[in-house]
């Protein structure tokens, strides 16, 4: 897991909202509105993109430059330069992590006031309303979910 923290922020230490990112539209409409909640609730962000390998790679058999992770960390820094540009959030920290999206988003959810998505992520049916990981963290998350269209 690669994790950046800046702590100039003087949130409490436990109030945090946690942000769901995958480089959608619709994260990064999630990111503005968690840095407005962040400043009306005192709480400081936390960013949290994740990676997995490729169903049909074996995590033994990589050899590519750059790796998965790195390309999740870029794709997290191209979602907060969309987002804030060159004003990022005081205090706002950004998670790249290991795993399924919506297990890792539950599990960094306990402890925190809210976590923030997009209503849909960059998943293939476009027609839905919800997508699967909201949905799922709706649906299981240990903490309030607000879900920006």
């Amino acid at each position: 897991m690669s994790e950046t923290t800046d702590t100039a922020n003087g949130a409490p230490e436990g109030a945090k909202i946690i942000v769901g990112v995958d480089g959608s539209e619709q994260s990064i409409a999630a990111l503005r509105h968690a840095a407005r909640l962040g400043g009306l609730l005192g709480a400081r962000i936390e960013v949290v993109t994740t990676w997995s390998y490729p169903i049909a790679m074996s995590p033994y058999a990589m050899t590519t430059e750059p790796s998965f992770e790195e390309i999740a960390r870029q794709a997290l820094d191209e979602s907060l330069k969309d987002a804030y540009g060159e004003d990022i959030p005081a205090g706002l920290t950004s998670v790249v992590q290991f795993g399924h999206p919506a297990q890792v988003l539950i599990e960094r959810s306990t402890g925190a006031e809210m976590l923030v998505l997009g209503s849909r992520g960059r998943g293939g049916f476009t027609g839905l309303l919800l997508g699967s990981v909201s949905s799922e963290c709706a649906a299981h998350a240990n903490c309030p979910v607000l879900i920006v269209r």
